[in-house]
């Protein structure tokens, strides 16, 4: 039956890699060392990535190319390629019998996103993304106060996502390969998480702008964003301000905040230090504020991880994953409001 666990498999799962970047081989390390799983088979468009990731697991078979690799005995695939690959790959995959693991985002929009959720619940399989700030140590613990109402009535949220080097890929600033910029590269975390502690309100943006090396992009644009901003209105009766970007000149790698205000205080996940992985957790009071968790860089990984895990265990489709969708949508939504669809 569709979202069932069936009985855990006697033996570890077998796994196949498809796309061995930095971000790939992390996973990669990640699954290695929770010992979860056996990864069996290694594909990558540029050879010297799959030869240098083989070196981290001997025993696995580097495939040619994507065909091959869906040829191997596999019980589920972890896809780290470029984002206009996702969905396609992710779909045959899963047509194959495959459980997936994928990078986000899942699709460039929310066609391309419902178009993998519906082939996972068709093949009964588990699907996962890499949405891995849900994991970050004290953020389950916010979504908690949020739920019990802790905060009180929740009604501003201020979420931003600042990179400001910008991706090193030739392919992030291709929109036939990404699909998007900044929006789809970071801003899909941010929407994810507000959307995903809140219970999946409905969600529907107000205004939004979308810039380019400073110019306001035209509908119908080549370029990628790489500064964006919206502000968006929740149904559960909240203001969502949005702000993510690529190269900002902010004076430090990384700012990443996401603070939740409510009438009887506040809550908030903030990077330290421009750090990309070292995060605060806080709860606010009027003019103080306390620490509730201090930085663990744990959560690196975790998501790919917790598939792992869920797949040994040996769990289906999980109805959960409808929600890609919503993010996917809002996401969409954010791009149609900035004029550049």
């Amino acid at each position: 039956m569709i979202g069932q666990t069936v009985a855990p498999q006697a033996v570890k799962p077998r796994l196949g890699f498809l796309g061995l970047g930095w971000i790939g081989q992390n996973r990669l390390q990640s699954i290695l060392d929770s010992g979860c799983a056996d990864v069996v088979a290694l594909a990558d468009a540029m050879p010297d990535a799959a030869v240098d990731a083989h070196d981290r697991v001997p025993s696995a078979e580097i495939a040619e190319d994507f065909d091959e690799l869906l040829r191997a005995q596999l019980d589920g695939i972890v896809i780290a390629t470029p984002s206009a690959q996702h969905a396609q790959q992710a779909r045959r995959s899963l047509e194959a019998g495959l459980a997936v693991f994928c990078q986000k985002p899942l699709g460039r929009n929310a066609q391309e996103a419902k178009s993998v959720v519906d082939a996972a619940h068709a093949a009964n399989r588990l699907l996962s993304v890499d949405l891995s700030y849900r994991f970050v140590s004290g953020v389950a613990d916010m979504r908690e106060w949020i739920k019990s109402g802790e905060l009180g009535q929740v009604f501003a949220i201020e979420a931003v996502f600042h990179n400001a080097y910008g991706p090193n890929k030739p392919w992030f600033y291709d929109k036939t390969l990404a699909g998007g910029g900044c929006l789809l590269d970071l801003g899909i975390h941010l929407v994810d998480l507000v959307l995903w502690m809140l219970e999946w309100p409905a969600a529907r943006p107000l205004s939004a702008q979308l810039f380019h090396k400073g110019q306001r992009l035209a509908p119908g644009a080549n370029e990628v964003e790489d500064y964006a901003i919206a502000q968006i209105e929740l149904g559960c009766g909240a203001s969502l301000d949005l702000a993510c970007s690529w190269n900002l000149p902010i004076g430090r790698e990384a700012a990443i905040e996401i603070a939740f205000f409510g009438t009887r205080g506040g809550a908030s996940m903030k990077n330290v230090d421009g750090s990309f992985f070292d995060f605060r957790i806080e709860r606010h009071y009027g003019t103080k504020s306390e620490t509730v968790c201090e930085p663990d860089r744990g959560w690196f990984g975790a998501a790919a991880v917790d598939w792992a895990h869920r797949l040994q265990k040996g769990e289906c489709f999980d109805p959960e994953s409808e929600h890609l969708i919503d993010a996917a949508d809002l996401v969409g939504a954010i791009y149609e409001g900035g004029g550049v669809l």
